[in-house]
This record gives C-alpha cells, sequence and structure tokens, in this order.
C-alpha cells in the first residue's frame, strides 16, 4: 500500500468541520448558498454590475461573492440575495435523523 494513501482520512462532508474550522456547519451552508447566487448570475449572463444591482451591493461586493468570500455576508444576506433572484428559500426545522443534528441546502 502507497504511504501516502495509508495517511488519508474519509471526509465527513463537511470540508469545514475537517479541517477544525469553528462554526463549520454554517460556512458549509453559506458555500452553498453562495454556490447557487453564482449559478444564477451565471445562467442568466449578468454582469457583475447588474448583478449588484439586483442585489443592491457594488460590484466590488459580487466579484467578492463570485470568488466565495462569503465572510462579508450573513445567512440572512444571502438568503436575501436568493430572493433578489427570484428564488424561494425555504428552511425547515424537524427533529434530527441521524447522530448529529445537520444543515442542509437542497437545491432544485
Amino acid at each position: 500500500m502507497d504511504q501516502k494513501a495509508s495517511n488519508m482520512e474519509e471526509s465527513s462532508g463537511n470540508v469545514f468541520a475537517d479541517l477544525g474550522l469553528p462554526n463549520a456547519e454554517q460556512e458549509l451552508l453559506k458555500a452553498r448558498l453562495i454556490l447557487q447566487i453564482y449559478e444564477i448570475i451565471k445562467q442568466r449572463g449578468l454582469t457583475q454590475s447588474e448583478a449588484g444591482r439586483i442585489l443592491g451591493i457594488k460590484q466590488p461586493h459580487v466579484s467578492a461573492l463570485m470568488r466565495n468570500r462569503s465572510g462579508n455576508f450573513s445567512l440572512g444576506r444571502l438568503m436575501t440575495f436568493l430572493t433578489a433572484l427570484d428564488q424561494d428559500v425555504e428552511i425547515t426545522v424537524r427533529p434530527k435523523r441521524s447522530e448529529h443534528a445537520e444543515v442542509s441546502v437542497i437545491m432544485q
């Protein structure tokens, strides 16, 4: 067996948790929402300036968003961006289904 392969660990499904970062679930959720925003902007062929007008932010902030620099944006703000892009955002709360409670995003 290759020595590199023996040092590998299976991912938990959350790279932020795997790296031991704080607020891992929140960071994963933000990354997923940003990906959805990114895909909508690209699918619509919007420039960053056009996207900024829709989202109510300046072009440099759109640029940061498009590069997944989510630190400047709260989850609430990201959800506001999605509604500005004519998307419905639903939040569902239910009892946990596995050993650990989790946050997920279902994109349609």
